[in-house]
């Protein structure tokens, strides 16, 4: 039987970060980089804007067309011949982005099945072996192995394993599967 794995949609495999500054930028005529954003959310750096920016991004148009993460799409191809393989992405926090990640999930990563794809709020629901989150507080309520993917927001974050890009999740999996045996 394979083992399970859980992915985060956004910041894991969906670059929510560049769509959210693409957008602010524009909106606000600013030049802010993911550099600009380390150890911040854009909330944290701009509060007196958080109803704006929450406004900005719960809309299906922002979901839909989020970037993909580098190499996630070939990555979760080669862990899916070895892992069973789910998204766990907190869509209740955006109610709006319900269908656009569907089918931004189904064109990006076609060969996961839909009927591993599971919309929640809080991730403790979620039993799978592993979950790859971007968020310290989904992964502290994570009763499996929890790893940290890297972002900018938590790059001060400590976790007991934390990987800073697909490359590094593909070594990690590969490696676990010649210890496991």
């Amino acid at each position: 039987m394979k083992k399970t794995i859980a992915l985060d949609m956004d910041q894991v495999l969906a670059d929510l970060v560049q769509e959210k500054l693409d957008r602010f930028n524009k909106k606000y005529d600013k030049q802010l980089t993911k550099k600009d954003m380390v150890g911040y959310t854009l909330v944290e750096k701009f509060p007196e804007l958080k109803d704006e920016i929450y406004q900005m991004v719960d809309t299906y148009d922002f979901f839909r067309h989020l970037p993909v993460i580098e190499h996630s799409q070939d990555v979760v191809k080669e862990l899916s011949e070895h892992y069973e393989i789910f998204i766990a992405t907190a869509a209740m926090f955006a109610p709006e982005s319900f269908q656009a990640k569907f089918e931004w999930l189904r064109e990006h990563f076609p060969f996961i099945p839909p009927h591993n794809f599971i919309f929640c709020g809080v991730k403790s629901i979620v039993h799978t072996d592993y979950l790859i989150d971007d968020s310290l507080d989904q992964l502290e309520i994570f009763k499996g192995q929890g790893i940290m993917f890297s972002a900018p927001h938590n790059r001060y974050e400590d976790f007991d394993v934390k990987l800073d890009d697909w490359l590094h999740v593909r070594d990690y999996f590969m490696t676990a599967l010649t210890t496991e045996k």
